[in-house]
């Protein structure tokens, strides 16, 4: 490998590289911290209080004043809280609490800070991925499950039956009057639970690979009092329960399967002659360059690489990864037997297409 001549290029345009560079590693860290500010619910105190000193947080919020005093030093550094000399008090305007507290529901994106140093935890192992191939197991990543959920369920809560759900006219009826319902890789079960409070005419069955997540969604049933839905730990690929079901729902799952292929085959044979599906899955193109303006294109691929693409590849799958993109969605419904496919999108989920299909 010859050397780089460094004497034969365009000053201005190193320069604006260097400069977002600058950007790149600020924001990196920044990330942390506000993984960390969301974490200790520094940003859900702050967005309530009055202009304070860092020790008048410090007694609000229960934690370490100097752990505090630092962070905020990043914070007013990454112009996310404001400060003023004068009176050493800090401040979080309403315009930036707005995307950084619990409060913000759908609009809260500091959840999202925190696969920074999930993904981190992983770090060696993927570098040696890169070097011998394969992948690593969701066993290497014990706190995504919960993470995602925490994730999606601001979507769900405030988005699952009075949106999502309505997209398709004929889902909403059956729902209402009472069918058989499947969640392929449910997780923590809340989108099955959250749509068995709503519809107690119909029956509603929860599968994932995750024993800890059957378990947190049985118990959140048991809580809500629900006696329409049912969880069991079981692998998509084998949920094929010919024409059992009269819609099935995979929310941002189908992606990570190992075989998402079969998974899907095994999706429409399940389904009854009329049968609906609706998958949730990434808001992408199949085309890399068709994603460059897209807000969070390179953190998706980041998580992909990092995890959805890995765990799939671990076990020898396809590797789709999270930015499979529509076009190829498409073409995998179309040859698992889906037809009338329809890609939609919800207001305020700037994170999700939602395909629409049915039974061939």
């Amino acid at each position: 490998m010859g050397k780089q001549d460094f004497d034969n290029y365009d000053k201005s345009m190193a320069e604006e590289f260097a400069s977002k560079m600058f950007q790149f590693l600020n924001g990196g860290m920044l990330s942390l911290m506000i993984s960390i500010g969301y974490k200790t619910g520094l940003f859900d105190i702050l967005s309530v209080l009055e202009p304070s000193t860092s020790q008048e947080i410090a007694q609000e919020t229960k934690l370490d004043e100097r752990y505090v005093r630092e962070w905020l030093g990043a914070m007013v550094t990454g112009k996310i809280v404001k400060f003023d000399p004068l009176t050493r008090k800090y401040n979080l305007p309403k315009e930036h609490s707005a995307f950084l507290t619990r409060e913000s529901g759908v609009d809260n994106l500091a959840v999202f800070a925190q696969y920074v140093s999930l993904m981190g935890n992983v770090e060696d192992k993927i570098v040696e991925c890169f070097r011998k191939g394969g992948g690593l197991p969701y066993s290497e990543y014990p706190k995504f499950q919960q993470l995602q959920a925490e994730e999606t369920a601001r979507i769900f809560d405030s988005k699952l039956t009075s949106q999502i759900l309505q997209l398709n006219p004929n889902i909403m009826d059956r729902l209402k009057k009472g069918v058989k319902v499947l969640d392929i890789g449910c997780g923590r079960g809340h989108a099955v639970n959250l749509m068995g409070k709503a519809f107690s005419n119909s029956k509603f069955t929860g599968c994932d690979i995750s024993r800890e997540g059957i378990s947190a969604a049985k118990e959140e049933a048991e809580k809500m009092g629900l006696t329409n839905v049912r969880f069991e730990v079981k692998d998509a690929l084998l949920i094929e329960e010919i024409g059992n079901f009269d819609v099935i729902t995979a929310f941002d799952t189908i992606h990570d399967q190992v075989q998402p292929t079969k998974v899907l085959k095994a999706i429409n044979r399940s389904l009854n002659k009329d049968g609906l599906f609706l998958m949730q899955d990434i808001a992408a193109s199949s085309q890399v360059h068709k994603n460059i303006d897209a807000l969070l294109a390179p953190a998706l691929y980041t998580i992909s690489t990092m995890h959805c693409m890995s765990v799939s590849l671990a076990h020898n799958g396809e590797g789709l990864g999270t930015m499979w993109g529509k076009e190829m969605a498409i073409e995998k419904l179309t040859e698992a037997g889906f037809k009338d496919i329809e890609v939609k999108s919800i207001e305020g989920d700037i994170i999700n297409y939602y395909f629409l299909s049915r039974k061939s």
